[in-house]
């Protein structure tokens, strides 16, 4: 096939930092291949240096032909002439900061039509592994919770049961702004490892003998962790990197369920009964696969 781009869009909180540790592990089998590779290393990835900036809610006055020529220098240095490349982003969506104001990626569109415009080249494929909405927006709240102070649960766990929208907007806006010959919708629960993940992205049998990266990444912090960096920004305190991370280790065996995060029973309800319809939305969409 000629040169195109293949591109994992995460999303957020469905592993993302093992999926690039996955590429960083087989960079070595898809070079030989001819895939050029373009991810960040904020996780701890080899070899991640994607520096991937599109518009925020903020930045609407902004003209897009910034952004879109800061789109093709970026990728542009990753990419070698004739070569195809893999693209890892969770972030191409947007932010998880908007969830806890009740709203569902909300520049999903923009960023979709910016990033569209300044590929180098055709879109083959776009793969997104999409989560629950409960467990996702948990998710999402404990992680901001490491490393930045925030409101208990209980005040914006009811903004978030009210989400304005969910994944059936993402997938719209990928399909029509994005247009990739192929876009694949993956349920959570059937993710599989991050090797086969990899392997359904690329063209078949495109590259065998993919290995899968020897531990786990990302690791959550316990609510006793959670608890105690809290404690110390509500303090005032600002931690760097390896700071709130040695926090999170001295209580990683603290497993005491503290009730850190947790919607009511009725608000889990709507969120699963939302998620169900809207994978139903998904699943009936022109040109999307989903497996779910």
């Amino acid at each position: 096939m000629a040169p195109g781009i293949y591109i994992h869009a995460g999303a957020h909180r469905t592993g993302t930092s093992s999926f690039q540790a996955c590429l960083a592990l087989n960079r070595p089998r898809l070079e030989a291949a001819g895939f050029d590779l373009a991810y960040p290393g904020r996780d701890g990835a080899e070899g991640g240096r994607l520096a991937l900036r599109l518009p925020h809610p903020r930045h609407r006055k902004t003209p897009d032909e910034g952004w879109i020529a800061g789109v093709q220098d970026t990728l542009g240095a990753h990419m070698t002439p004739g070569r195809s490349m893999v693209l890892s982003e969770e972030n191409i969506a947007g932010r998880m900061f908007h969830f806890y104001q009740g709203q569902f990626f909300p520049a999903v569109r923009r960023r979709a039509t910016v990033l569209a415009a300044g590929l180098p080249l055709p879109l083959r494929h776009v793969l997104i592994v999409v989560r629950p909405y409960d467990a996702l927006f948990v998710s999402a709240y404990r992680k901001r919770a490491e490393d930045n102070p925030v409101p208990p649960f209980g005040e914006i766990a009811e903004a978030m049961a009210g989400i304005d929208r969910g994944w059936p907007a993402v997938i719209t806006a990928f399909r029509r702004r994005l247009r990739p010959e192929r876009l694949t919708v993956i349920d959570y629960a059937l993710r599989g490892e991050s090797r086969e993940l990899l392997a359904r992205l690329l063209p078949e049998g495109a590259v065998t003998g993919l290995e899968e990266p020897g531990r786990a990444w990302n690791l959550s912090a316990t609510d006793t962790a959670l608890a105690a960096l809290q404690a110390r920004y509500r303090a005032g305190e600002t931690l760097a990197r390896a700071e709130w991370q040695a926090v999170i280790a001295e209580h990683a065996e603290a497993r005491a369920d503290l009730g850190f995060a947790r919607f009511t029973p009725e608000q889990a309800g709507r969120l699963a009964e939302s998620y169900a319809q809207d994978l139903a939305t998904i699943g009936g969409m022109k040109g999307v696969t989903l497996i779910a």
